[in-house]
């Protein structure tokens, strides 16, 4: 069964503990959204402002022109699993290496024009390969169907790999991406915007069943 992961998006710290606080209340998962203002339009906390309370586990998604900058400070926080970008620069398959020697899981995001045949090398090591189909950086985007189509071609690199979805999520598609072969549905506004967010994590995760 998909799993329900709800996403925390700003650049203000008050902000980031409340929209954190809002969502551990009932999901033991969360997937915290870093941008640099560089690889995308805006800036969202960093690295050394993110947080999360004990017993969460913790998906880092670093949308970072230059992640490697980043890598002691990711090593340092310890999430479960940290996510860059297929289209990132530098050393990216050194960098995966690093973080397993630590004991990262780590993830490859893929942008909407970026085939799995363009990120073979990454999609062959990674733990998890994120379909990106939002606007980096923001909540909200459409959620592109279409791009279940790659997920087939991601398995036959790396069948062990777990799948994710970011962008667009609604109760209108959830249960069409988990149908489609999605493992983790990375949610938003429908939760943090919701009037009582629990519920919308509930009526996503009962359309995933």
């Amino acid at each position: 069964m998909a799993v329900i992961v709800p996403t925390i998006t700003t650049n203000e710290p008050h902000i980031f503990r409340e929209q954190i606080e809002r969502v551990t209340a009932f999901a033991p998962r969360v997937h915290i959204d870093l941008a640099d203002g560089v690889f995308t339009e805006n800036h969202l906390i960093s690295p050394i402002q993110s947080w999360w309370p004990d017993g969460t586990v913790a998906d880092i998604h670093l949308m970072f022109e230059d992640p490697v900058a980043q890598a002691e400070t990711i090593i340092s926080l310890r999430p479960d699993l940290v996510i860059i970008h297929a289209e990132a620069a530098g050393n990216l398959l050194g960098l995966v290496d690093h973080w397993h020697q630590f004991g990262l899981k780590v993830g490859i995001s893929l942008l909407q024009d970026t085939t799995p045949a363009d990120a073979h090398a990454l999609i062959a090591v990674a733990d998890h390969v994120l379909l990106f189909s939002g606007n980096l950086g923001h909540f909200g985007g459409v959620a592109d169907l279409r791009l279940l189509n790659k997920i087939p071609e991601i398995k036959a690199i790396n069948a062990q790999a777990e799948i994710g979805w970011d962008g667009g999520i609604s109760l209108d598609n959830a249960g069409e991406l988990a149908r489609g072969g999605v493992d983790v549905l990375n949610v938003g506004g429908a939760i943090q915007r919701a009037e009582e967010p629990k519920e919308a994590y509930r009526r996503l995760l009962t359309e995933c069943a």
